[in-house]
C-alpha cells in the first residue's frame, strides 16, 4: 500500500485495509531501531515503523530506545550524557555476532532517507527529542505525510500539543487509556487515530473510539494470529507488532492488506 493512501479514517466494513507497524522495526533478525531492521520492515511491506528517537549531549538525533546505550552496543553510557562520536563509535550489532560487522546506532536523518527511498511511514516514539527539532528534520526530507506521532502523555504530556501547533496538518496519535480520556482528546488534539495496548483495549474504550470515528491502532507484538483477529474483530484498523513478517502474511491472506 502507498505511503502516500494513507488517509488514517476507520472503517467498519468486514474487510478493510488494516494499517501496519514493525515495532522497533524487524528486531528478531536483525538489531532493533537499525537501518538493518528498518529496511527488513520496508521488504515486509509494513506501512510504519516505530522508531525511538534520542538526543546526544551535543544535539544529534539518533535511534536508541533505552536511555542508555548498554544493552544494545558494546558500550556503557547514557545516551544524553555521550556526544554523537562517542556513541557512533559503538558497534550495534554485538548482539548478532558476526552478522553486522561495523553497524553503527543510526541518526534520525539516516532512518528518513532510509524510509523514503523505500516508501514506508515512521511512526515516531519521542523517547527524548526536542518537537521543534524533530520537525526540522522532518521538513528537511520532506516527509511530514509520512510520519505518524506516538506519545502516551505521562513521559512528555507537551509533545503532541506542541507538534500538532507546529504542524497541524501532520499525523499525531495520543494513546487511549480510557474513554473519559478519548473524549478530552477530541475536544483537544482532534486525532484522526489513537493508539492502544493492553491497558486500554477494552470494550468502553475501543466504544468511545468508534462513537468518535477516529482509528484504532492497537498494540498485538506476539506472532499471534488469533490474537490480530480478536483485534480487528473488535474494531481495530491499525497493528502494531515484533512480526513484520508473519502479521502481513496474515492480513493478505485474509484481504486485510495489500
Amino acid at each position: 500500500m502507498s505511503v502516500a493512501a494513507l488517509a488514517l479514517q476507520p472503517t467498519w466494513a468486514a474487510e478493510r485495509t488494516i494499517l501496519t507497524s514493525a515495532h522497533r522495526g524487524e528486531h528478531h533478525r536483525h538489531p532493533e531501531n537499525s537501518l538493518p531492521a528498518i529496511q527488513a520492515a520496508i521488504d515486509a511491506g509494513m506501512d510504519y515503523v516505530e522508531l525511538d528517537i534520542r538526543t546526544t549531549s551535543d544535539g544529534k538525533l539518533i535511534l536508541m530506545h533505552d536511555a542508555t546505550v548498554n544493552r544494545m552496543t558494546n558500550g556503557k553510557g547514557k545516551v544524553a550524557e555521550m556526544t554523537f562520536d562517542a556513541i557512533r563509535a559503538l558497534d550495534l550489532g554485538v548482539r548478532f555476532p558476526s552478522q553486522f560487522p561495523g553497524l553503527q546506532v543510526p541518526t534520525f536523518e539516516e532512518a528518513l532517507a532510509l524510509a523514503k527511498k523505500g516508501g514506508i511511514g515512521i511512526y515516531v516514539h519521542t523517547k527524548q527529542a526536542a518537537p521543534q527539532e524533530l520537525v526540522d528534520e522532518i521538513d528537511r526530507h520532506e516527509m511530514g505525510e509520512h510520519v505518524l506521532f506516538f506519545a502516551d502523555n505521562e513521559s512528555d504530556p507537551h509533545l503532541l500539543p506542541e507538534i500538532a501547533r507546529l504542524r497541524p496538518a501532520w499525523k499525531i496519535m495520543p494513546e487511549a487509556f480510557n474513554p473519559a480520556h478519548v473524549r478530552e482528546l477530541m475536544e483537544t488534539l482532534r486525532p484522526k487515530i489513537i493508539a492502544f495496548d493492553n491497558r486500554d483495549f477494552d470494550d468502553s474504550t475501543i466504544a468511545a473510539a468508534r462513537q468518535a470515528n477516529v482509528g484504532i491502532f492497537v498494540d498485538r507484538l506476539a506472532n499471534d494470529p488469533k490474537a490480530w483477529q480478536n483485534a480487528i474483530d473488535r474494531g481495530a484498523t491499525g497493528i502494531q507488532t515484533d512480526y513484520p513478517d508473519e502479521l502481513t502474511a496474515f492480513l493478505r491472506s485474509h484481504a486485510y492488506h495489500r
